[in-house]
């Protein structure tokens, strides 16, 4: 019986096998294929603030009862400033002590407290005011300023069909340049991005510097964007881009 089982199996996988050596079948039909891509610029109507505030002591119940104190302040600053609590959160929160390890590994010399939050801001015309008052409220790691578009996704449909005409366009051209005709779409995909990202979450360095740095990118990154009304900030503009890449019949 396991003799007759063990010829069955052998016998299946013989027939099964030549399968997998068969090629897999290619369209042979003659085709162009092109990539047409189209840019809007948009000025920025929203702002994203990643805020960080540390604070360190040899204890470390007095680390993490300055950290709140801070935190809180910075939030009552904030709140006072008009911006309303659902367009506050926090998003990191961590203790941890810290070692000479030149001296002990296993006492900690100091214990460092770190909260971080996030603010969004729709009226950009206090954005400056409110940097500077975060910065003297306790904050001392600006993470993130991120120049946004509340009408996203209006300003990446207008992108992406501007895109896909370019594509069509492109391929048009190439089709009389080479004496054939256009025909049906076959294939198409689509990619789209938009913005600048104002960095990630580091703890590396601390509030005034980074916060320069970070604006002095974002305005270099949207320049063109000409005089603005939102205090000594020029907003510039920032790029909502889409690339269409389409495969079309030869006819």
């Amino acid at each position: 019986m396991l003799k007759r089982l063990s010829i069955t199996v052998i016998l299946i996988l013989c027939s099964v096998q030549p399968g997998f050596s068969q090629p897999m079948f290619q369209d042979p039909s003659p085709r162009i294929t092109v990539s047409g891509s189209a840019e809007v610029k948009v000025i920025p109507d929203v702002v994203y603030l990643r805020l960080g505030v540390e604070t360190r002591d040899v204890n470390l119940d007095p680390a993490r009862r300055q950290n709140d104190d801070r935190i809180e302040d910075v939030l009552k600053f904030l709140r006072k400033k008009g911006v309303p609590d659902k367009n506050i959160k926090t998003d990191f929160m961590n203790v941890y002590p810290e070692f000479d390890y030149n001296v002990s590994r296993t006492k900690a010399v100091n214990y460092v407290a770190r909260k971080s939050v996030e603010v969004k801001l729709t009226d950009l015309r206090k954005f400056e005011e409110i940097m500077s008052g975060v910065l003297e409220h306790g904050v001392n790691y600006v993470h993130g300023i991120d120049f946004r578009t509340s009408e996203l996704r209006k300003h990446r449909d207008e992108a992406r069909a501007m895109a896909a005409q370019a594509a069509k366009e492109k391929a048009d051209a190439m089709a009389g340049a080479l004496g054939v005709h256009r025909g049906k779409v076959i294939s198409i995909d689509e990619n789209s991005w938009y913005g600048w990202g104002g960095g990630s979450a580091s703890w590396g360095s601390q509030g005034g510097m980074q916060y320069q740095n970070m604006v002095q990118n974002s305005m270099q990154s949207g320049r063109g964007g000409g005089e603005s009304d939102e205090g000594s900030l020029s907003l510039g503009q920032i790029s909502v881009t889409a690339t269409v890449n389409a495969s079309f019949a030869i006819e």
